[in-house]
Protein backbone atom coordinates (compact mmCIF):
# COMPACT_ATOMS: atom_id res chain seq x y z
CA UNK A 1 0.00 0.00 0.00
CA UNK A 2 1.80 3.31 -1.08
CA UNK A 3 2.31 6.15 1.38
CA UNK A 4 0.03 9.03 0.10
CA UNK A 5 1.35 10.83 2.62
CA UNK A 6 5.02 11.42 1.71
CA UNK A 7 4.12 12.36 -2.40
CA UNK A 8 3.99 15.97 -3.32
CA UNK A 9 0.57 17.41 -3.14
CA UNK A 10 0.27 17.77 -6.60
CA UNK A 11 0.90 13.79 -6.98
CA UNK A 12 -1.40 13.09 -3.60
CA UNK A 13 -4.01 15.10 -5.52
CA UNK A 14 -3.74 13.26 -8.76
CA UNK A 15 -3.96 9.81 -7.25
CA UNK A 16 -7.71 11.04 -6.18
CA UNK A 17 -8.69 12.70 -9.22
CA UNK A 18 -6.78 11.23 -12.49
CA UNK A 19 -8.11 13.98 -14.20
CA UNK A 20 -6.40 17.27 -11.81
CA UNK A 21 -3.89 18.46 -14.40
CA UNK A 22 -6.42 18.28 -17.21
CA UNK A 23 -9.12 20.95 -15.99
CA UNK A 24 -9.19 24.57 -17.28
CA UNK A 25 -8.18 27.03 -14.59
CA UNK A 26 -11.61 28.71 -14.21
CA UNK A 27 -12.90 25.63 -12.52
CA UNK A 28 -10.47 26.74 -9.38
CA UNK A 29 -13.52 29.54 -8.61
CA UNK A 30 -16.15 26.58 -8.66
CA UNK A 31 -16.97 25.82 -5.14
CA UNK A 32 -19.98 24.39 -3.66
CA UNK A 33 -21.72 27.23 -1.76
CA UNK A 34 -22.68 27.02 1.94
CA UNK A 35 -26.41 26.79 0.65
CA UNK A 36 -26.06 23.89 -1.32
CA UNK A 37 -24.36 22.09 1.53
CA UNK A 38 -27.14 22.87 3.81
CA UNK A 39 -30.04 20.97 2.16
CA UNK A 40 -29.15 17.92 2.84
CA UNK A 41 -29.35 19.14 6.36
CA UNK A 42 -32.13 21.36 6.21
CA UNK A 43 -34.37 19.24 4.64
CA UNK A 44 -35.02 16.79 7.51
CA UNK A 45 -38.26 16.82 8.81
CA UNK A 46 -37.11 17.57 12.06
CA UNK A 47 -35.24 20.89 11.34
CA UNK A 48 -36.72 24.02 10.86
CA UNK A 49 -35.02 25.21 8.05
CA UNK A 50 -34.34 29.20 7.57
CA UNK A 51 -32.32 28.36 5.22
CA UNK A 52 -33.13 27.68 1.53
CA UNK A 53 -35.60 30.47 0.23
CA UNK A 54 -38.06 28.04 -1.43
CA UNK A 55 -41.42 29.46 -2.42
CA UNK A 56 -44.56 28.26 -0.43
CA UNK A 57 -45.81 26.30 -3.68
CA UNK A 58 -49.04 25.26 -1.49
CA UNK A 59 -50.39 28.26 -2.19
CA UNK A 60 -50.68 27.01 -6.19
CA UNK A 61 -54.02 26.40 -7.17
CA UNK A 62 -52.62 22.46 -8.15
CA UNK A 63 -55.64 20.40 -9.64
CA UNK A 64 -56.48 23.34 -12.24
CA UNK A 65 -52.87 23.65 -13.15
CA UNK A 66 -52.85 19.61 -13.84
CA UNK A 67 -55.67 19.43 -16.04
CA UNK A 68 -54.30 22.67 -17.96
CA UNK A 69 -50.59 20.81 -18.69
CA UNK A 70 -52.83 17.70 -19.41
CA UNK A 71 -55.20 20.02 -21.88
CA UNK A 72 -51.77 21.77 -22.97
CA UNK A 73 -50.21 18.37 -24.69
CA UNK A 74 -53.24 16.90 -25.57
CA UNK A 75 -54.08 20.27 -27.87
CA UNK A 76 -50.38 21.27 -28.50
CA UNK A 77 -48.12 18.29 -27.70
CA UNK A 78 -46.77 18.41 -30.82
CA UNK A 79 -45.08 21.74 -30.59
CA UNK A 80 -44.47 21.94 -26.75
CA UNK A 81 -42.35 18.36 -27.09
CA UNK A 82 -40.21 19.73 -29.84
CA UNK A 83 -36.94 21.65 -30.45
CA UNK A 84 -37.27 25.64 -30.41
CA UNK A 85 -36.18 28.76 -30.68
CA UNK A 86 -32.96 29.51 -28.72
CA UNK A 87 -34.39 33.09 -27.92
CA UNK A 88 -37.99 31.74 -26.55
CA UNK A 89 -41.26 31.31 -28.18
CA UNK A 90 -42.51 34.60 -29.16
CA UNK A 91 -46.19 34.37 -27.27
CA UNK A 92 -44.15 34.18 -24.18
CA UNK A 93 -42.01 36.88 -24.98
CA UNK A 94 -45.08 38.99 -25.62
CA UNK A 95 -46.28 37.73 -22.65
CA UNK A 96 -43.60 38.57 -20.17
CA UNK A 97 -43.37 42.21 -22.13
CA UNK A 98 -46.66 42.57 -20.36
CA UNK A 99 -45.22 41.43 -17.33
CA UNK A 100 -42.27 44.22 -17.07
CA UNK A 101 -44.84 46.29 -17.82
CA UNK A 102 -46.58 46.36 -13.74
CA UNK A 103 -42.87 47.84 -13.60
CA UNK A 104 -42.98 50.55 -15.80
CA UNK A 105 -40.57 48.59 -18.09
CA UNK A 106 -41.41 49.61 -22.29
CA UNK A 107 -40.20 46.68 -24.25
CA UNK A 108 -40.39 44.63 -27.40
CA UNK A 109 -40.49 41.09 -27.50
CA UNK A 110 -37.42 40.92 -29.56
CA UNK A 111 -35.54 42.26 -26.87
CA UNK A 112 -36.01 39.62 -24.53
CA UNK A 113 -34.27 36.02 -24.16
CA UNK A 114 -36.07 33.22 -22.47
CA UNK A 115 -33.88 31.12 -20.25
CA UNK A 116 -33.38 28.28 -18.37
CA UNK A 117 -34.66 30.32 -14.86
CA UNK A 118 -32.65 33.72 -14.21
CA UNK A 119 -29.45 31.96 -13.44
CA UNK A 120 -28.57 31.22 -16.41
CA UNK A 121 -29.35 34.43 -17.89
CA UNK A 122 -26.40 35.59 -15.40
CA UNK A 123 -24.48 33.26 -16.55
CA UNK A 124 -24.96 34.11 -20.14
CA UNK A 125 -24.20 38.00 -18.91
CA UNK A 126 -21.45 36.96 -17.12
CA UNK A 127 -19.55 35.25 -19.93
CA UNK A 128 -20.62 37.76 -22.64
CA UNK A 129 -19.21 40.59 -21.14
CA UNK A 130 -16.32 39.17 -18.63
CA UNK A 131 -12.85 38.74 -19.69
CA UNK A 132 -10.18 36.73 -16.53
CA UNK A 133 -9.60 39.31 -14.25
CA UNK A 134 -12.13 42.05 -15.00
CA UNK A 135 -14.19 43.57 -12.02
CA UNK A 136 -17.65 43.21 -11.41
CA UNK A 137 -19.40 45.76 -8.79
CA UNK A 138 -21.86 43.78 -6.23
CA UNK A 139 -23.65 44.78 -3.24
CA UNK A 140 -22.58 44.28 -0.18
CA UNK A 141 -23.67 41.39 1.02
CA UNK A 142 -24.87 39.24 -2.48
CA UNK A 143 -26.89 36.86 -4.14
CA UNK A 144 -24.50 33.87 -3.45
CA UNK A 145 -25.39 32.34 -6.75
CA UNK A 146 -24.30 35.28 -8.69
CA UNK A 147 -21.01 35.10 -6.76
CA UNK A 148 -20.31 31.58 -7.92
CA UNK A 149 -20.91 32.69 -11.22
CA UNK A 150 -18.82 35.81 -11.03
CA UNK A 151 -15.89 33.26 -9.55
CA UNK A 152 -16.64 30.58 -12.09
CA UNK A 153 -15.60 32.67 -15.10
CA UNK A 154 -12.86 34.51 -12.99
CA UNK A 155 -14.22 37.97 -12.80
CA UNK A 156 -12.99 39.75 -9.38
CA UNK A 157 -16.07 40.87 -7.23
CA UNK A 158 -15.46 44.36 -5.36
CA UNK A 159 -18.41 45.06 -2.76
CA UNK A 160 -20.45 48.16 -2.48
CA UNK A 161 -22.09 48.98 0.50
CA UNK A 162 -25.78 49.23 1.70
CA UNK A 163 -27.91 50.58 4.19
CA UNK A 164 -31.56 49.94 4.73
CA UNK A 165 -32.12 52.30 1.69
CA UNK A 166 -30.00 50.26 -0.45
CA UNK A 167 -26.90 50.74 -2.36
CA UNK A 168 -24.92 53.84 -1.08
CA UNK A 169 -24.30 55.71 -3.96
CA UNK A 170 -21.08 57.88 -2.73
CA UNK A 171 -19.99 53.98 -1.35
CA UNK A 172 -20.36 53.62 -5.37
CA UNK A 173 -18.60 56.83 -6.58
CA UNK A 174 -15.59 55.23 -4.05
CA UNK A 175 -15.63 51.94 -5.37
CA UNK A 176 -15.49 53.29 -9.10
CA UNK A 177 -12.70 55.23 -8.08
CA UNK A 178 -10.48 52.66 -6.26
CA UNK A 179 -10.96 50.09 -9.38
CA UNK A 180 -9.59 53.14 -11.34
CA UNK A 181 -6.97 53.78 -9.62
CA UNK A 182 -5.38 50.18 -9.50
CA UNK A 183 -5.90 49.85 -13.20
CA UNK A 184 -8.79 47.52 -13.22
CA UNK A 185 -11.87 47.69 -15.37
CA UNK A 186 -15.29 47.72 -13.55
CA UNK A 187 -17.39 45.65 -16.38
CA UNK A 188 -20.96 46.03 -14.86
CA UNK A 189 -22.77 46.94 -11.74
CA UNK A 190 -24.71 43.88 -10.42
CA UNK A 191 -27.36 44.53 -8.11
CA UNK A 192 -30.74 43.36 -6.78
CA UNK A 193 -33.11 46.49 -6.26
CA UNK A 194 -35.71 45.36 -4.66
CA UNK A 195 -36.28 43.16 -1.20
CA UNK A 196 -32.65 42.28 -1.81
CA UNK A 197 -31.46 38.50 -1.33
CA UNK A 198 -29.97 38.35 1.36
CA UNK A 199 -30.25 41.76 3.17
CA UNK A 200 -34.11 42.26 1.99
CA UNK A 201 -33.72 46.01 1.95
CA UNK A 202 -34.83 47.81 -1.50
CA UNK A 203 -33.17 50.71 -3.30
CA UNK A 204 -35.08 53.96 -2.36
CA UNK A 205 -36.69 55.39 -5.56
CA UNK A 206 -34.36 58.73 -5.20
CA UNK A 207 -31.26 56.70 -5.23
CA UNK A 208 -32.07 54.95 -8.31
CA UNK A 209 -31.48 57.86 -10.66
CA UNK A 210 -28.55 58.74 -8.71
CA UNK A 211 -26.94 54.79 -9.58
CA UNK A 212 -27.80 54.89 -12.86
CA UNK A 213 -26.33 58.62 -13.35
CA UNK A 214 -22.95 57.57 -11.39
CA UNK A 215 -23.02 53.92 -13.77
CA UNK A 216 -23.42 56.42 -16.92
CA UNK A 217 -20.93 58.52 -15.97
CA UNK A 218 -18.22 55.62 -15.63
CA UNK A 219 -19.03 53.63 -18.67
CA UNK A 220 -20.30 50.69 -16.33
CA UNK A 221 -23.12 48.79 -17.72
CA UNK A 222 -26.05 48.30 -14.84
CA UNK A 223 -27.17 43.71 -14.62
CA UNK A 224 -30.84 44.48 -12.78
CA UNK A 225 -31.65 41.16 -11.51
CA UNK A 226 -35.65 41.10 -9.93
CA UNK A 227 -36.72 38.10 -9.10
CA UNK A 228 -38.72 39.55 -5.94
CA UNK A 229 -40.26 43.10 -7.21
CA UNK A 230 -43.89 42.04 -7.67
CA UNK A 231 -43.50 40.54 -4.12
CA UNK A 232 -44.31 44.04 -2.13
CA UNK A 233 -46.41 43.04 0.80
CA UNK A 234 -47.97 46.85 0.64
CA UNK A 235 -49.12 45.96 -3.15
CA UNK A 236 -46.49 48.52 -4.02
CA UNK A 237 -44.12 48.21 -7.35
CA UNK A 238 -41.17 49.96 -7.78
CA UNK A 239 -39.99 51.32 -10.92
CA UNK A 240 -37.40 49.24 -12.18
CA UNK A 241 -33.95 50.41 -13.05
CA UNK A 242 -34.15 49.32 -16.99
CA UNK A 243 -37.67 51.60 -16.72
CA UNK A 244 -35.51 54.97 -16.45
CA UNK A 245 -32.73 53.63 -18.49
CA UNK A 246 -33.00 51.15 -21.40
CA UNK A 247 -29.55 51.46 -23.29
CA UNK A 248 -27.51 50.70 -20.30
CA UNK A 249 -29.61 48.27 -17.95
CA UNK A 250 -29.99 44.64 -18.63
CA UNK A 251 -32.86 43.21 -16.76
CA UNK A 252 -33.09 39.95 -15.19
CA UNK A 253 -36.61 38.48 -14.80
CA UNK A 254 -37.70 35.14 -13.17
CA UNK A 255 -40.67 33.14 -13.06
CA UNK A 256 -39.98 31.15 -10.15
CA UNK A 257 -40.60 33.37 -7.05
CA UNK A 258 -44.48 34.59 -8.84
CA UNK A 259 -45.42 31.16 -9.95
CA UNK A 260 -43.23 27.73 -9.59
CA UNK A 261 -39.21 27.40 -9.38
CA UNK A 262 -39.33 23.78 -10.78
CA UNK A 263 -40.09 25.11 -14.07
CA UNK A 264 -37.30 26.77 -14.55
CA UNK A 265 -38.12 29.51 -16.80
CA UNK A 266 -36.83 32.59 -16.86
CA UNK A 267 -35.50 35.78 -19.51
CA UNK A 268 -32.87 38.72 -20.02
CA UNK A 269 -34.17 41.84 -21.30
CA UNK A 270 -31.38 43.43 -22.90
CA UNK A 271 -30.45 46.15 -25.26
CA UNK A 272 -30.76 44.98 -28.89
CA UNK A 273 -26.90 44.63 -29.84
CA UNK A 274 -26.74 42.73 -26.58
CA UNK A 275 -29.60 40.43 -27.13
CA UNK A 276 -27.93 38.92 -30.35
CA UNK A 277 -24.63 38.03 -28.22
CA UNK A 278 -27.29 36.32 -25.40
CA UNK A 279 -28.86 34.62 -28.17
CA UNK A 280 -25.44 33.32 -29.66
CA UNK A 281 -24.76 31.96 -25.50
CA UNK A 282 -27.64 30.27 -25.23
CA UNK A 283 -27.19 28.49 -28.60
CA UNK A 284 -24.35 27.44 -26.88
CA UNK A 285 -24.97 26.12 -23.67
CA UNK A 286 -28.41 24.55 -23.93
CA UNK A 287 -29.25 24.86 -27.99
CA UNK A 288 -32.92 26.19 -26.93
CA UNK A 289 -34.71 26.43 -23.79
CA UNK A 290 -37.41 23.77 -22.90
CA UNK A 291 -40.66 24.12 -25.23
CA UNK A 292 -42.93 22.54 -22.66
CA UNK A 293 -41.99 24.44 -19.67
CA UNK A 294 -42.40 27.86 -21.78
CA UNK A 295 -45.89 26.35 -22.90
CA UNK A 296 -46.80 25.91 -19.61
CA UNK A 297 -46.11 29.27 -18.51
CA UNK A 298 -47.19 30.57 -21.60
CA UNK A 299 -50.81 28.87 -20.61
CA UNK A 300 -50.74 29.49 -16.94
CA UNK A 301 -50.40 33.47 -18.21
CA UNK A 302 -53.20 33.23 -20.31
CA UNK A 303 -55.68 30.97 -18.87
CA UNK A 304 -54.94 31.97 -15.06
CA UNK A 305 -55.45 34.79 -12.76
CA UNK A 306 -51.89 35.43 -12.32
CA UNK A 307 -51.70 38.79 -11.07
CA UNK A 308 -53.99 37.43 -8.32
CA UNK A 309 -51.97 34.32 -7.50
CA UNK A 310 -49.27 37.19 -7.20
CA UNK A 311 -51.51 38.58 -4.50
CA UNK A 312 -52.33 35.49 -2.96
CA UNK A 313 -48.31 35.00 -2.56
CA UNK A 314 -47.60 38.36 -1.09
CA UNK A 315 -50.02 37.83 1.40
CA UNK A 316 -48.59 34.57 2.37
CA UNK A 317 -45.46 36.16 2.53
CA UNK A 318 -46.20 38.66 4.51
CA UNK A 319 -48.26 36.15 7.09
CA UNK A 320 -44.88 34.60 7.30
CA UNK A 321 -42.71 38.15 7.84
CA UNK A 322 -44.63 39.62 10.61
CA UNK A 323 -44.50 36.46 12.49
CA UNK A 324 -40.43 36.58 11.78
CA UNK A 325 -40.10 39.78 13.00
CA UNK A 326 -42.53 39.57 16.44
CA UNK A 327 -40.43 36.51 17.19
CA UNK A 328 -37.31 38.02 16.97
CA UNK A 329 -38.37 40.85 18.58
CA UNK A 330 -39.61 38.34 21.55
CA UNK A 331 -37.25 36.39 21.34
CA UNK A 332 -33.40 36.87 20.70
CA UNK A 333 -31.09 38.27 22.87
CA UNK A 334 -30.09 42.13 23.33
CA UNK A 335 -27.20 43.17 20.73
CA UNK A 336 -29.32 41.33 17.77
CA UNK A 337 -30.09 43.49 15.05
CA UNK A 338 -32.10 42.93 11.59
CA UNK A 339 -33.79 44.37 8.60
CA UNK A 340 -37.47 45.34 8.12
CA UNK A 341 -38.28 43.78 4.77
CA UNK A 342 -40.94 45.23 2.78
CA UNK A 343 -41.23 42.60 0.70
CA UNK A 344 -39.70 39.26 -1.06
CA UNK A 345 -38.07 36.54 1.16
CA UNK A 346 -35.53 37.25 3.09
CA UNK A 347 -34.47 39.22 6.80
CA UNK A 348 -30.64 40.16 7.68
CA UNK A 349 -29.67 39.39 11.17
CA UNK A 350 -26.69 40.89 12.69
CA UNK A 351 -25.76 38.67 16.30
CA UNK A 352 -23.51 40.53 19.02
CA UNK A 353 -19.90 41.37 18.83
CA UNK A 354 -17.72 38.43 19.08
CA UNK A 355 -19.95 35.56 18.09
CA UNK A 356 -19.41 33.63 14.45
CA UNK A 357 -22.47 32.60 12.75
CA UNK A 358 -20.43 30.37 10.55
CA UNK A 359 -18.91 28.49 13.56
CA UNK A 360 -22.05 28.19 15.11
CA UNK A 361 -23.81 26.98 12.56
CA UNK A 362 -23.18 22.85 13.74
CA UNK A 363 -24.78 23.84 17.07
CA UNK A 364 -27.37 25.21 15.61
CA UNK A 365 -28.54 22.29 13.73
CA UNK A 366 -27.99 19.75 16.49
CA UNK A 367 -30.64 21.94 17.86
CA UNK A 368 -32.90 21.64 15.04
CA UNK A 369 -32.86 25.13 13.15
CA UNK A 370 -30.87 26.13 10.23
CA UNK A 371 -30.21 29.28 8.55
CA UNK A 372 -27.22 30.90 6.12
CA UNK A 373 -24.35 32.19 7.71
CA UNK A 374 -23.45 35.65 6.01
CA UNK A 375 -19.67 34.66 4.61
CA UNK A 376 -21.56 32.79 1.97
CA UNK A 377 -22.75 36.58 0.48
CA UNK A 378 -19.71 37.84 0.54
CA UNK A 379 -16.64 37.16 -1.80
CA UNK A 380 -14.19 38.39 0.76
CA UNK A 381 -14.93 36.56 3.85
CA UNK A 382 -17.18 38.92 5.55
CA UNK A 383 -20.14 38.61 7.17
CA UNK A 384 -19.02 36.67 10.37
CA UNK A 385 -21.87 38.22 12.68
CA UNK A 386 -24.48 38.20 9.83
CA UNK A 387 -27.08 34.82 8.77
CA UNK A 388 -29.47 35.17 6.60
CA UNK A 389 -32.81 33.96 7.41
CA UNK A 390 -35.45 33.03 4.96
CA UNK A 391 -39.70 33.13 6.34
CA UNK A 392 -40.51 32.04 2.83
CA UNK A 393 -41.56 28.14 3.32
CA UNK A 394 -41.95 27.36 6.87
CA UNK A 395 -45.82 28.17 8.43
CA UNK A 396 -46.00 30.84 10.79
CA UNK A 397 -45.60 28.26 13.68
CA UNK A 398 -42.77 26.60 12.55
CA UNK A 399 -40.84 30.20 12.22
CA UNK A 400 -41.80 30.85 15.68
CA UNK A 401 -40.20 27.63 16.63
CA UNK A 402 -37.27 27.96 14.42
CA UNK A 403 -36.83 31.37 15.73
CA UNK A 404 -37.35 30.00 19.14
CA UNK A 405 -34.13 27.32 19.12
CA UNK A 406 -32.18 29.85 16.97
CA UNK A 407 -32.48 32.26 20.45
CA UNK A 408 -31.06 29.09 22.44
CA UNK A 409 -28.53 28.84 20.15
CA UNK A 410 -27.62 32.51 20.43
CA UNK A 411 -27.90 32.53 24.13
CA UNK A 412 -26.03 29.76 24.79
CA UNK A 413 -23.39 31.03 22.25
CA UNK A 414 -23.31 34.21 24.46
CA UNK A 415 -22.88 32.39 27.59
CA UNK A 416 -19.44 31.00 26.35
CA UNK A 417 -18.51 34.09 25.04
CA UNK A 418 -18.68 35.68 28.78
CA UNK A 419 -17.48 32.87 30.29
CA UNK A 420 -13.93 31.64 28.12
CA UNK A 421 -13.69 35.07 26.31
CA UNK A 422 -13.45 35.67 22.41
CA UNK A 423 -10.65 33.05 21.54
CA UNK A 424 -11.76 30.36 23.76
CA UNK A 425 -15.23 30.71 22.53
CA UNK A 426 -13.90 30.39 19.00
CA UNK A 427 -12.41 27.29 19.48
CA UNK A 428 -15.32 25.80 21.62
CA UNK A 429 -17.67 26.75 18.42
CA UNK A 430 -15.62 24.73 15.76
CA UNK A 431 -13.96 28.03 14.27
CA UNK A 432 -9.94 28.36 13.56
CA UNK A 433 -8.66 31.02 15.63
CA UNK A 434 -6.44 32.63 13.36
CA UNK A 435 -2.26 32.05 14.24
CA UNK A 436 0.45 34.94 13.29
CA UNK A 437 0.80 33.05 9.96
CA UNK A 438 -3.34 33.01 9.13
CA UNK A 439 -4.12 36.46 10.77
Amino acid sequence: MSDTGSQPAHQAGRSLDPHLGRYAARTAGMTASEIRALFAVASRPEVVSLAGGMPYLSALPLESLAADVGQMIAADGLVALQYGSAQGTVELREQICDVMALEGISAHPDDVVVTVGSQMGLDMVTRVFCDPGDVVLAEAPSYVGALGTFSAYQAQVVHVEMDDAGLVPEALRQALAAVKAGGRRVKFLYTIPNFQNPAGVTLSVQRRAEVLEICAQHDVLVVEDNPYGLLGFDGQTYPALRSADPTNVVYLGSFSKTFAPGLRVGWVLAPHAVREKLVLAAESATLCPPAFTQAVVSRYLSQHDWKGQIKTYREAYRERRDATLAAMEQQLPAGCTWTKPQGGFYVWLTVPEGLDTKAMLPRAVTQRVAYVPGTAFYADSFGSRQMRLSYCYPTPERIREGVRRLAAVLEGELELLHTFGTVQHRRLSGAQTPTPDTA
